[in-house]
């Protein structure tokens, strides 16, 4: 793990925060990509006048103890970074230095995605206002932090009555972190989530996210008027581990969420069995993953010469085909994301080959995740359309096309 050298001193706040308020308020750190030369001194000098800094971290080897061109700044306020953000991206930091400074808000470190966090995700807040409100009136009591770029009002789309809830989008993340942190508490101001999020279509994106996965967690979700919705899991553990977390919960501040479980006539006994099954199988599995050694056991049962257990499943699958030569051409390749841990790789074999021309399964050595390997795009894709979002032995499965190669991304231009 890398050091980080950092200090208190130097002219700056003597607080430093401990690392459960790094994220104290949100987007109040930055990350910087420097000269491995700058000093922290001219760090403090150059950020210094953005507002109060409470620490500075440069990332060091290990080893050698030497920078290794990456920085962190926490400020006391959001509206400081985001400032110091827009003035220093692309600056010297020194005479003698020609080369620019990268800078951005860092993510925040529970978030689990390593991507600096995006302008769009820092200019639109989400605001509680008076029914009444017009979005003049919005714009009104709002423009005085930033230009604002639009305002909008959340409608019952069939009355057209505002709900009192609305938006204001501005050009910069300082002026959308000015009004929040200044507006009037009773607005109740946050960050609203992005508009168009991107969809789990790759393995990319399943990098960028893992640690943010939760458990089954991605549930069918009908939304009723009033405030109410009925959400339906995959499986009961998790739908116990959604009210056990959300229960209470307030969001936006000062709206408490209430999650109770609906009685649907189902027979309490089926589901507890159900529930049961679902965790001996992905212990079972689990175990078999932590410790190579159980497979054996498992598959020769010790002394016995009993078999795998059966797949525990809903999905009807296919009767098993033979394997494709391993000298076979790949057509296709899949990508798999296992919650909440891989299956055994001859359990794995056994479902994706009943879809025909399979080539190859393998497990990511360390992630939950693998792929397979299809001599034919036909049969890839009916390992996607069957498999894709169903439990298997108590692990859910995430079946996808795999990336090709990816290309350079090209970010959107910064326009200050």
């Amino acid at each position: 793990m890398d050091e980080a050298g950092s200090s208190a001193g130097g002219g700056g706040s003597s607080f430093r925060p401990g690392v459960d308020s790094l994220d104290e308020p949100p987007n109040s750190r930055i990350f910087l990509v420097i000269s491995k030369y700058t000093p922290e001194a001219v760090l403090r000098e150059r950020f210094s006048p953005f507002g109060e800094i409470q620490d500075i971290w440069v990332v060091r080897d290990k080893h050698t103890k030497e920078s290794k061109g990456i920085a962190f700044i926490k400020f006391a306020r959001s509206s400081q970074a985001c400032r110091a953000m827009e003035e220093m991206h692309g600056q010297c930091l020194e005479p003698n230095n020609t080369k620019p400074i990268k800078v951005f808000i860092a993510q925040s470190r529970s978030s689990g995605s390593h991507r600096d966090v995006e302008d769009e995700e820092l200019t639109r807040i989400f605001v509680m206002i008076p029914k009444s409100y017009t979005e003049e009136d919005l714009r009104e009591k709002f423009k005085v932090y930033g230009d604002i770029e639009y305002c909008s009002i959340i409608k019952n789309k069939v009355t057209g009555e505002s709900k009192g809830l609305g938006y204001v989008r501005y050009l910069k993340p300082s002026q959308a972190a000015q009004a929040i942190e200044n507006c009037d508490r009773s607005f109740r101001a946050i960050l609203a989530e992005p508009k168009n999020k991107p969809s789990e279509s790759s393995e990319q994106d399943y990098y960028n996210n893992m640690r943010q996965e939760a458990l089954g967690h991605e549930p069918r979700l009908n939304i009723f008027p009033f405030g109410h919705g009925v959400v339906q899991y995959f499986n009961v553990a998790s739908a116990i581990y959604a009210k056990y977390k959300l229960h209470g919960f307030q969001y936006p501040p000062g709206n408490r969420i209430g999650v109770s479980f609906i009685d649907d006539g189902s027979n309490a006994t089926d589901l507890l069995r159900k529930m049961a099954t679902q965790m001996v199988a992905a212990q079972l599995a689990s175990m078999v993953w932590n410790n190579p050694s159980q497979q054996q056991f498992l598959q020769f049962g010790g002394s016995s010469g009993s078999q795998l257990p059966q797949i525990q499943t809903d999905v009807i699958l296919p009767s098993c085909k033979k394997k494709a030569d391993p000298e076979t051409p790949v057509k296709e390749r899949l990508f798999i994301v296992f919650n909440p841990h891989p299956l055994p790789l001859d359990v794995l074999e056994d479902i994706f080959c009943r879809f025909g021309n399979l080539i190859e399964v393998y497990l990511v050595s360390g992630k939950n995740v693998g792929y397979a390997k299809f001599a034919d795009r036909v049969s890839a894709n009916d390992a996607i359309a069957t498999l894709h979002g169903k439990i298997l032995n108590g692990v859910r499965l995430k079946v996808m096309l795999a990336d090709s190669p990816r290309e350079e991304s090209n970010k959107r231009q910064r326009t200050y």
